[in-house]
């Protein structure tokens, strides 16, 4: 939750603002779930805010607020202060660790630059006094390698156990990395991930001199399917395309899950032409099974896709090469659904 409205909820108001917040949810027919509280807080107490104007969009067109849209809009507006705090916590654990072994490499320093010292004067001791008591002098020596050991011996202990935590620390900050870049619904990158993706892929291609082709991909009659057959079942149905997309859309090609029921995918070093045969693939899989309702086991008929593609020109940005995608797309919907479109096509057909 953000700080703002986190001050909000602990300060004098807090009570009010809890009590509009569940009033809001309870008049929209919203579950009181906690991802739920939380948006609506916000949309309560901020509603110029981002998220606050979102939401007041989604509620303008009747859109039903299903659990999904919740994590949609959670994704979207509400992990980065999660997120930095679970950076932040993890970078100070590592920093702690690091700071750690450096007091112990240091101690381990001046005790050997002692026993050096020590070897010194021993040996200038030996050198200068034929009546130097050899005894006492071995005596010295003795003691001061067993501090050295002892003292060597922790520094590898502390070591090791730095090397297992650090290690630990690393795969938390990776699973972190992990979940912010994630789609919940479908386990394909979500759309920061791809935004990303997108940017540097075109940067790269541009100064390789490197073809680039970007794809988007959308549901046919989502829309309709959903209100039929219910949000759950919608979910099925996302969850089913995206398996066959990132199946086919395996690295080094990046897929996405860009919002909704529409997915991207980013084929690096790749041209239209092959663009085309990968995304007729994925279409006609789609297309060929017959879906059945998980829960009660009707049947729910064949699902289509529709797509756009573009392939990167050069001095392009990564902006207007989404444009020209999705322009793509929109041709594929009016041409009757369930086909690929390709830009460089309707360029050289016009």
């Amino acid at each position: 939750m953000s700080g703002e409205i986190e001050t909000k909820l602990r300060g004098p108001g807090a009570y009010t603002l809890a009590r509009q917040t569940m009033d809001a949810m309870e008049a929209h027919q919203v579950w009181p779930t906690a991802v739920n509280f939380e948006l609506w807080a916000h949309y309560v107490a901020a509603p110029d805010s981002a998220l606050g104007r979102e939401i007041a969009r989604l509620l303008s067109t009747g859109e039903a607020f299903t659990d999904t849209l919740a994590d949609e809009l959670a994704a979207t507006y509400l992990p980065k202060a999660k997120l930095n705090d679970q950076i932040r916590d993890a970078g100070d654990a590592l920093t702690k660790e690091l700071d750690a072994v450096s007091r112990a490499i240091e101690t381990a320093q001046k005790s050997s630059e002692a026993y050096g010292q020590t070897l010194a004067g021993a040996s200038k001791s030996l050198t200068q006094h034929d009546s130097v008591d050899l005894k006492e002098t071995v005596s010295i020596l003795l003691e001061a390698t067993k501090r050295v050991q002892r003292e060597n011996k922790a520094l590898e202990q502390r070591l090791a156990e730095s090397t297992s935590q650090v290690t630990k620390l690393r795969e938390h900050l990776e699973q972190v990395r992990r979940d912010a870049t994630t789609d919940g619904l479908t386990n394909l990158s979500n759309r920061k991930a791809f935004d990303e993706e997108l940017e540097r892929a075109c940067a790269d291609a541009q100064a390789q001199g490197q073809r680039l082709t970007l794809a988007v991909i959308d549901i046919d009659h989502f829309k309709t399917f959903n209100d039929t057959w219910g949000h759950q079942t919608g979910d099925q149905v996302i969850r089913y395309v995206a398996s066959v997309i990132g199946r086919v859309g395996a690295p080094p090609r990046f897929a996405a899950r860009y919002g909704g029921e529409e997915f991207a995918l980013i084929f690096p070093h790749e041209s239209a032409d092959i663009a085309v045969a990968v995304l007729e693939e994925i279409r006609e899989e789609v297309s060929s099974r017959m879906l059945k309702r998980r829960s009660t086991n009707d049947d729910l008929g064949a699902i289509t896709v529709s797509a756009g593609l573009a392939e990167l020109h050069g001095g392009e940005s990564a902006h207007m090469l989404m444009e020209r995608a999705d322009s793509a797309l929109y041709v594929s919907k009016r041409s009757g659904r369930n086909r690929v479109t390709s830009a460089e096509a309707i360029a050289s057909a016009a």
